[in-house]
């Protein structure tokens, strides 16, 4: 690569591509804060983050790890999993005084019913206000694990232990 005094080298969040700096500033121009879901091999991070000048101001956040004190034994990063940290997240930004918040996906494909949506549906459903079609969330077969259940014997009480879980993050007994 020829380098010449008119050459900008990019950012280098751009350049190892950990950044797209133009879907960024669209976020940060609504002024609201930013639902931030990221997934990783073994866990689903969300965040509720509001930008300031000198970084981002993190509001609320939690990973799925957290859902083994509700008594989650499955995965961490399946869809029930993203779900119910979607949920919990949820829940703590309303509590908070958040009212509602713009999905902020990263880097991560827009595909129809994956799991940075079910996150979404899971900060819906408890109270959050996010603007998403209803035709990109998961099935409600998906959510409670039942496409897990059906072809893996030893995740057999997926959907039952999904609604404890879900009744314990709401505060229901």
């Amino acid at each position: 690569m020829k380098l010449s005094p008119t050459f900008r080298m990019p950012l280098k969040r751009r350049r190892l591509g950990k950044t797209n700096y133009r879907k960024r500033l669209k976020l940060l121009t609504s002024e609201k804060p930013r639902l931030i879901v990221r997934k990783t091999n073994r866990y689903i991070i969300v965040q509720i983050a509001r930008y300031n000048e000198k970084g981002d101001e993190i509001l609320v956040g939690t990973t799925s790890k957290v859902l083994e004190k509700f008594g989650w034994n499955f995965s961490f990063k399946n869809t029930p999993a993203a779900y119910l940290t979607g949920l919990l997240v949820g829940k703590m930004a309303v509590e908070k005084g958040i009212k509602e918040a713009i999905l902020d996906i990263g880097l991560h494909s827009p595909t129809k019913g994956s799991k940075v949506f079910a996150v979404a549906k899971g900060a819906i459903d408890a109270g959050l206000k996010i603007p998403a079609s209803e035709e990109v969330f998961p099935s409600e077969d998906r959510i409670k694990g039942l496409h897990i259940k059906s072809y893996l014997k030893k995740f057999e009480g997926i959907s039952k232990k999904f609604e404890k879980v879900k009744k314990k993050i709401l505060g229901k007994k």
